[in-house]
């Protein structure tokens, strides 16, 4: 019988990414102090990607701790924008903040992926993507929020790529699942290697 796979995320993007892919998984979400943890790198100067992989770590880590015999993969995303970390906005207002110094602008999705296997960790991946907002309106932008704000606030940047939110975008570069959260195809790779999955 084949070992669990545990994704320790709550998020549906993920999961559904997973099992579109035919990859039988379980959603175990790490609840971890995220913002404590971020901000604490961000003290000590933490590169953006290492605050990327440290969280994604952090997950994979408390999950495989109760589960020793499963796969468990660790995820997490961090926009970076002038050499700093950007989160989840917490209000529609912080939203709006983001987005107005966001527009017209490039900035960086980091998506971190640590696998940690019979308890241990061994492998690990950022993916980046770049990607430029176009010159909306104040207007627009408000009304954006209004309506996606129970989707969004959920999200680092205030977007989603995969709903309305791509209208805010010029041009993006780089791998879609990788902006969605997680660098499958690396992934698949991986597994596949591993002999986890199929090849």
């Amino acid at each position: 019988m084949s070992r669990p796979i545990l994704l320790a995320s709550a998020s549906e993007t993920r999961l559904a990414l997973l099992r579109n892919a035919g990859i039988q998984v379980t959603a175990h979400p790490a609840h971890i102090d995220e913002e404590t943890i971020r901000h604490s790198l961000e003290a000590e100067d933490a590169h953006p990607q290492d605050i990327a992989d440290t969280l994604a770590e952090m997950k994979a880590r408390k999950i495989a701790e109760k589960h020793p015999e499963a796969l468990v993969l660790g995820c997490d995303q961090v926009l970076e924008f002038r050499h700093r970390v950007w989160g989840k906005p917490k209000t529609p207002a912080e939203a709006h903040e983001q987005l107005a110094a966001l527009r017209g602008q490039s900035h960086r999705l980091l998506s971190a992926l640590v696998v940690y296997d019979r308890g241990v960790p061994v492998w690990r991946h950022v993916g980046r993507a770049e990607l430029t907002m176009r010159n909306f309106s104040v207007a627009w932008l408000a009304g954006y929020i209004s309506r996606n704000w129970d989707s969004i606030r959920h999200s680092a940047g205030a977007y989603r790529l995969e709903e309305e939110g791509v209208r805010l975008f010029s041009s993006v570069e780089g791998d879609y699942f990788t902006i969605l959260g997680l660098p499958l195809l690396p992934l698949l790779a991986r597994l596949e290697l591993g002999g986890i999955v199929e090849a």
